[in-house]
Protein backbone atom coordinates (compact mmCIF):
# COMPACT_ATOMS: atom_id res chain seq x y z
CA UNK A 1 0.00 0.00 0.00
CA UNK A 2 1.38 3.38 -0.94
CA UNK A 3 2.33 5.61 1.94
CA UNK A 4 1.24 8.58 -0.18
CA UNK A 5 -2.42 7.46 -0.13
CA UNK A 6 -2.79 9.25 3.22
CA UNK A 7 -2.26 12.48 1.26
CA UNK A 8 -4.78 11.70 -1.49
CA UNK A 9 -7.51 14.25 -2.10
CA UNK A 10 -10.17 12.27 -0.26
CA UNK A 11 -8.07 12.07 2.90
CA UNK A 12 -6.98 15.71 3.07
CA UNK A 13 -8.47 18.45 5.26
CA UNK A 14 -10.58 20.76 3.11
CA UNK A 15 -8.20 23.69 3.48
CA UNK A 16 -5.44 21.72 1.69
CA UNK A 17 -7.41 20.77 -1.42
CA UNK A 18 -6.79 23.99 -3.37
CA UNK A 19 -3.53 25.29 -1.94
CA UNK A 20 -0.50 26.56 -3.87
CA UNK A 21 3.06 25.33 -3.42
CA UNK A 22 5.29 27.72 -1.49
CA UNK A 23 8.95 28.72 -1.95
CA UNK A 24 10.15 26.18 0.64
CA UNK A 25 8.55 23.28 -1.24
CA UNK A 26 9.96 24.50 -4.57
CA UNK A 27 13.47 24.95 -3.14
CA UNK A 28 13.55 21.46 -1.64
CA UNK A 29 12.03 19.84 -4.72
CA UNK A 30 14.84 21.29 -6.82
CA UNK A 31 12.79 23.86 -8.69
CA UNK A 32 13.38 26.95 -6.58
CA UNK A 33 15.26 29.99 -7.74
CA UNK A 34 17.48 31.59 -6.42
CA UNK A 35 24.04 33.98 11.28
CA UNK A 36 21.97 31.06 11.45
CA UNK A 37 19.68 30.35 14.27
CA UNK A 38 21.41 29.47 17.50
CA UNK A 39 19.46 26.23 17.71
CA UNK A 40 20.48 23.43 15.37
CA UNK A 41 20.00 19.74 14.85
CA UNK A 42 23.32 18.07 14.05
CA UNK A 43 23.55 14.58 12.53
CA UNK A 44 27.20 14.08 13.46
CA UNK A 45 27.97 10.47 14.34
CA UNK A 46 24.65 9.22 12.98
CA UNK A 47 22.51 10.53 15.85
CA UNK A 48 20.33 13.62 16.26
CA UNK A 49 22.10 16.18 18.43
CA UNK A 50 20.31 19.26 19.71
CA UNK A 51 22.81 22.14 19.61
CA UNK A 52 22.51 25.61 21.16
CA UNK A 53 25.23 28.19 20.50
CA UNK A 54 27.57 25.43 19.37
CA UNK A 55 27.12 23.36 22.53
CA UNK A 56 25.42 19.98 22.59
CA UNK A 57 22.51 20.00 25.02
CA UNK A 58 20.80 16.72 24.18
CA UNK A 59 21.26 13.58 22.09
CA UNK A 60 18.27 11.76 20.63
CA UNK A 61 19.20 8.08 20.44
CA UNK A 62 16.17 7.27 18.26
CA UNK A 63 16.88 6.55 14.60
CA UNK A 64 14.07 8.84 13.45
CA UNK A 65 12.53 12.21 14.32
CA UNK A 66 9.24 13.80 13.22
CA UNK A 67 9.39 17.43 12.17
CA UNK A 68 7.63 20.03 10.03
CA UNK A 69 9.82 21.81 7.47
CA UNK A 70 8.90 25.50 7.57
CA UNK A 71 11.63 27.14 5.44
CA UNK A 72 14.63 26.28 3.28
CA UNK A 73 17.52 27.90 1.47
CA UNK A 74 18.11 27.31 -2.23
CA UNK A 75 20.66 24.64 -3.09
CA UNK A 76 24.12 25.96 -2.22
CA UNK A 77 27.79 24.94 -2.33
CA UNK A 78 30.80 25.04 -0.03
CA UNK A 79 34.50 24.53 -0.72
CA UNK A 80 37.11 23.77 1.94
CA UNK A 81 40.80 24.19 1.15
CA UNK A 82 42.90 21.07 1.73
CA UNK A 83 42.03 17.43 2.34
CA UNK A 84 39.34 16.52 4.85
CA UNK A 85 40.70 15.57 8.28
CA UNK A 86 38.19 14.29 10.82
CA UNK A 87 40.67 15.02 13.63
CA UNK A 88 41.37 18.63 12.61
CA UNK A 89 39.72 21.59 14.31
CA UNK A 90 36.55 22.83 12.58
CA UNK A 91 37.04 25.69 10.15
CA UNK A 92 34.96 27.94 7.93
CA UNK A 93 34.85 27.22 4.16
CA UNK A 94 37.23 29.02 1.82
CA UNK A 95 34.53 29.70 -0.77
CA UNK A 96 30.78 29.26 -0.88
CA UNK A 97 27.73 29.99 -2.99
CA UNK A 98 24.25 30.49 -1.56
CA UNK A 99 22.54 29.65 -4.86
CA UNK A 100 24.84 27.27 -6.79
CA UNK A 101 25.48 30.02 -9.35
CA UNK A 102 28.41 32.20 -8.24
CA UNK A 103 30.46 32.90 -5.09
CA UNK A 104 28.82 35.00 -2.40
CA UNK A 105 29.75 38.69 -2.46
CA UNK A 106 31.67 38.48 0.81
CA UNK A 107 33.88 35.51 -0.11
CA UNK A 108 37.49 36.61 0.35
CA UNK A 109 39.03 33.88 -1.81
CA UNK A 110 36.59 33.14 -4.68
CA UNK A 111 37.72 30.18 -6.76
CA UNK A 112 36.08 31.42 -9.98
CA UNK A 113 33.56 33.92 -11.31
CA UNK A 114 30.83 31.29 -11.58
CA UNK A 115 30.24 27.83 -10.15
CA UNK A 116 30.04 26.29 -13.62
CA UNK A 117 33.51 27.58 -14.59
CA UNK A 118 35.11 26.75 -11.24
CA UNK A 119 38.08 24.33 -11.14
CA UNK A 120 36.75 23.02 -7.81
CA UNK A 121 33.65 21.83 -9.70
CA UNK A 122 35.67 19.49 -11.92
CA UNK A 123 35.31 15.77 -11.25
CA UNK A 124 38.48 14.60 -9.54
CA UNK A 125 39.25 17.94 -7.90
CA UNK A 126 38.26 16.42 -4.55
CA UNK A 127 38.76 12.97 -3.09
CA UNK A 128 38.90 10.28 -5.74
CA UNK A 129 36.50 11.23 -8.53
CA UNK A 130 34.52 13.64 -6.33
CA UNK A 131 34.31 17.38 -6.80
CA UNK A 132 36.06 19.48 -4.19
CA UNK A 133 33.09 21.86 -3.93
CA UNK A 134 30.10 20.15 -2.33
CA UNK A 135 26.35 20.71 -2.48
CA UNK A 136 24.43 21.53 0.68
CA UNK A 137 21.03 22.87 1.68
CA UNK A 138 19.76 24.35 4.92
CA UNK A 139 16.25 23.85 6.27
CA UNK A 140 14.35 25.27 9.23
CA UNK A 141 12.25 22.73 11.14
CA UNK A 142 9.92 22.60 14.12
CA UNK A 143 9.21 19.49 16.16
CA UNK A 144 5.88 17.71 15.64
CA UNK A 145 5.19 17.68 19.37
CA UNK A 146 6.07 21.36 19.85
CA UNK A 147 4.95 23.27 16.76
CA UNK A 148 4.89 26.60 18.59
CA UNK A 149 8.32 26.01 20.14
CA UNK A 150 11.84 26.60 18.90
CA UNK A 151 12.85 26.66 15.24
CA UNK A 152 15.89 24.48 14.51
CA UNK A 153 18.40 24.64 11.69
CA UNK A 154 19.42 21.45 9.89
CA UNK A 155 22.15 21.40 7.24
CA UNK A 156 21.72 18.63 4.66
CA UNK A 157 24.73 17.13 2.87
CA UNK A 158 24.47 16.03 -0.76
CA UNK A 159 23.81 12.42 0.23
CA UNK A 160 20.61 13.49 1.99
CA UNK A 161 19.47 15.68 -0.93
CA UNK A 162 19.95 13.73 -4.17
CA UNK A 163 19.11 10.25 -5.39
CA UNK A 164 16.10 8.03 -6.03
CA UNK A 165 15.98 5.95 -2.89
CA UNK A 166 16.01 2.16 -2.75
CA UNK A 167 13.01 0.41 -4.34
CA UNK A 168 10.96 3.54 -3.87
CA UNK A 169 11.89 3.66 -0.19
CA UNK A 170 14.39 5.73 1.79
CA UNK A 171 13.79 8.85 -0.31
CA UNK A 172 16.34 11.68 -0.17
CA UNK A 173 15.00 15.19 0.34
CA UNK A 174 14.58 16.27 -3.29
CA UNK A 175 12.74 13.11 -4.38
CA UNK A 176 10.61 13.16 -1.23
CA UNK A 177 9.51 16.78 -1.64
CA UNK A 178 8.83 16.20 -5.34
CA UNK A 179 6.41 13.42 -4.35
CA UNK A 180 4.64 15.78 -1.94
CA UNK A 181 4.61 18.64 -4.47
CA UNK A 182 3.07 16.31 -7.08
CA UNK A 183 0.06 16.09 -4.76
CA UNK A 184 -0.19 19.91 -4.80
CA UNK A 185 0.81 20.10 -1.14
CA UNK A 186 3.32 22.53 0.39
CA UNK A 187 5.90 20.71 2.47
CA UNK A 188 5.03 22.89 5.47
CA UNK A 189 1.59 21.25 5.61
CA UNK A 190 3.03 17.77 6.20
CA UNK A 191 4.62 16.04 9.19
CA UNK A 192 7.89 14.63 7.87
CA UNK A 193 9.79 11.71 9.34
CA UNK A 194 13.55 12.03 8.93
CA UNK A 195 15.42 8.80 9.55
CA UNK A 196 19.06 7.74 9.41
CA UNK A 197 19.93 5.39 6.58
CA UNK A 198 21.74 2.63 8.44
CA UNK A 199 23.15 1.27 5.16
CA UNK A 200 25.23 4.43 4.69
CA UNK A 201 28.80 4.62 5.99
CA UNK A 202 28.42 8.35 6.64
CA UNK A 203 25.48 10.18 8.30
CA UNK A 204 22.67 10.26 5.75
CA UNK A 205 19.00 11.10 6.22
CA UNK A 206 16.01 9.77 4.29
CA UNK A 207 12.47 11.14 4.48
CA UNK A 208 8.80 10.18 4.28
CA UNK A 209 5.46 11.83 4.95
CA UNK A 210 3.57 10.86 8.11
CA UNK A 211 0.33 12.88 7.99
CA UNK A 212 -1.12 16.20 6.82
CA UNK A 213 -1.35 18.93 9.44
CA UNK A 214 -4.69 20.01 10.81
CA UNK A 215 -5.69 23.50 9.73
CA UNK A 216 -4.86 25.02 13.14
CA UNK A 217 -1.43 23.35 13.00
CA UNK A 218 -0.78 24.66 9.50
CA UNK A 219 -1.48 28.22 10.67
CA UNK A 220 1.32 27.77 13.23
CA UNK A 221 3.62 26.23 10.63
CA UNK A 222 3.19 29.20 8.27
CA UNK A 223 3.81 31.69 11.10
CA UNK A 224 6.97 29.84 12.10
CA UNK A 225 8.19 29.85 8.51
CA UNK A 226 7.90 33.65 8.40
CA UNK A 227 9.65 34.17 11.74
CA UNK A 228 13.06 35.76 12.23
CA UNK A 229 14.30 32.46 13.68
CA UNK A 230 13.46 30.64 10.44
CA UNK A 231 15.18 33.34 8.37
CA UNK A 232 18.32 33.10 10.48
CA UNK A 233 18.26 29.32 10.25
CA UNK A 234 18.50 29.32 6.45
CA UNK A 235 21.02 32.20 6.21
CA UNK A 236 23.60 30.78 8.57
CA UNK A 237 27.06 32.27 9.11
CA UNK A 238 29.93 30.46 7.43
CA UNK A 239 31.29 29.67 10.88
CA UNK A 240 28.10 27.88 11.92
CA UNK A 241 30.22 24.85 12.70
CA UNK A 242 30.86 23.57 16.17
CA UNK A 243 34.06 25.08 17.49
CA UNK A 244 34.52 27.79 14.81
CA UNK A 245 34.81 31.15 16.55
CA UNK A 246 34.92 33.63 13.66
CA UNK A 247 31.36 34.89 13.21
CA UNK A 248 32.01 37.63 10.66
CA UNK A 249 30.81 36.19 7.34
CA UNK A 250 27.48 34.82 6.24
CA UNK A 251 25.70 32.67 3.69
CA UNK A 252 23.02 35.34 3.24
CA UNK A 253 21.55 35.03 -0.27
CA UNK A 254 23.04 38.25 -1.65
CA UNK A 255 23.62 39.10 -5.30
CA UNK A 256 27.40 39.46 -5.71
CA UNK A 257 29.06 41.88 -8.09
CA UNK A 258 31.34 40.40 -10.77
CA UNK A 259 34.64 39.24 -9.29
CA UNK A 260 37.87 39.83 -11.19
CA UNK A 261 40.39 37.09 -10.39
CA UNK A 262 43.52 35.57 -11.83
CA UNK A 263 43.14 32.20 -13.59
CA UNK A 264 43.69 29.50 -10.93
CA UNK A 265 47.08 27.82 -10.89
CA UNK A 266 47.02 24.05 -11.39
CA UNK A 267 47.11 22.12 -8.16
CA UNK A 268 48.57 18.70 -7.53
CA UNK A 269 45.83 16.12 -7.76
CA UNK A 270 45.31 14.27 -4.45
CA UNK A 271 45.83 10.54 -4.32
CA UNK A 272 42.65 8.67 -5.37
CA UNK A 273 40.52 7.40 -2.51
CA UNK A 274 37.05 5.82 -2.53
CA UNK A 275 34.21 8.22 -3.31
CA UNK A 276 32.30 9.29 -0.22
CA UNK A 277 28.96 9.86 -1.92
CA UNK A 278 27.41 10.50 -5.29
CA UNK A 279 26.31 13.89 -6.51
CA UNK A 280 24.02 14.72 -9.41
CA UNK A 281 25.62 14.67 -12.84
CA UNK A 282 26.90 18.12 -13.78
CA UNK A 283 28.59 19.26 -16.98
CA UNK A 284 32.33 19.66 -16.57
CA UNK A 285 33.53 23.29 -16.47
CA UNK A 286 35.41 24.29 -19.63
CA UNK A 287 37.26 27.40 -20.64
CA UNK A 288 35.12 29.58 -22.87
CA UNK A 289 35.50 32.96 -24.45
CA UNK A 290 32.15 34.71 -24.05
CA UNK A 291 29.60 31.96 -24.45
CA UNK A 292 28.38 30.42 -21.21
CA UNK A 293 28.33 26.67 -20.80
CA UNK A 294 24.80 25.22 -20.91
CA UNK A 295 23.11 24.80 -17.58
CA UNK A 296 23.03 21.20 -16.31
CA UNK A 297 19.79 19.31 -16.62
CA UNK A 298 18.29 18.21 -13.30
CA UNK A 299 17.52 14.52 -12.85
CA UNK A 300 13.90 13.67 -13.56
CA UNK A 301 13.00 11.80 -10.43
CA UNK A 302 9.88 9.74 -9.89
CA UNK A 303 7.38 12.02 -8.24
CA UNK A 304 5.41 9.42 -6.31
CA UNK A 305 7.08 6.27 -4.93
CA UNK A 306 5.64 3.37 -2.98
CA UNK A 307 6.08 3.41 0.79
CA UNK A 308 5.38 0.83 3.45
CA UNK A 309 3.07 1.94 6.20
Amino acid sequence: MSNMTIFSSGNLPSYLKNIELDATTKNLAGSGGGGGGNRRISIKGGVFRMMVNGEELMVNEERSMNVVIVASSPLGRTFYEGAYDSEAAPKAPSCWSPDNTKPAADVKTPQANTCMSCPQNIKGSGQGEARACRFNQRIAVILEGDLSGDVYQLSLPATSIFGKGVDGQKLPMQAYVQSIAALKLPIGAVVTEMRFDTASATPKLVFRGIRPLEESEYVISKEQGLSDDATRAITMTVSQTDGVKDKGESFAPTTPAPVAIEPPKPKAKPAPVPEIYDEPAIDEPVKVSKEDAPAPKADLLNLIDEWDQ
